[in-house]
């Protein structure tokens, strides 16, 4: 066989070697995440922004929000249950984060005015944390 086809094929079973892995990767990556990280949705709603945060399992005790200017922090945490107190049997899989530790860029800063002070309101249930901040007043820009 000539050395141009022996190296084209080669060529052709490392390509489709490193596809196969790289999906392999991806796949396993977005299993990691999805498990390690909250599902979160951010959409507007009239004049807020609303966010919702998948934390199930987690007490609202635990959970803490902060707004700084266009970052919101997320951090949760609960408590390692014994095994004998959650599951009476053998344990053969389990994969749920007890800490959640999280920065999203907002849209848009927070930041206000002198004397305003930015309000956001924020509700837990059934597992769902949805937080409402104000959207900022914003001004129209004539083109001249």
């Amino acid at each position: 066989m000539p050395k141009d086809i022996t190296k084209a094929i080669i060529m052709s079973i490392i390509e489709s070697a490193v596809k196969d892995l790289s999906r392999e990767l991806d796949r396993r990556s977005r299993e990691f995440y999805e498990c390690v990280l909250p599902s979160i949705d951010i959409y507007e709603d009239g004049n807020d922004l609303v966010i919702d945060v998948d934390l199930p399992g987690f007490a609202k005790e635990n959970i803490f929000l902060r707004v700084t200017d266009d970052i919101l922090s997320i951090k949760a945490r609960k408590k390692e249950p014994r095994r004998d107190e959650e599951y009476p049997g053998i344990v053969h899989y389990r994969q749920r984060p007890v800490q959640i530790d999280r920065r999203i860029i907002l849209p848009f800063s927070t930041r206000e005015e002198e004397g305003e002070r930015a309000v956001g309101t924020a509700t837990y249930v059934d597992g769902v944390v949805k937080l409402r901040i104000p959207i900022p007043r914003s001004n129209v820009v004539p083109i001249t």
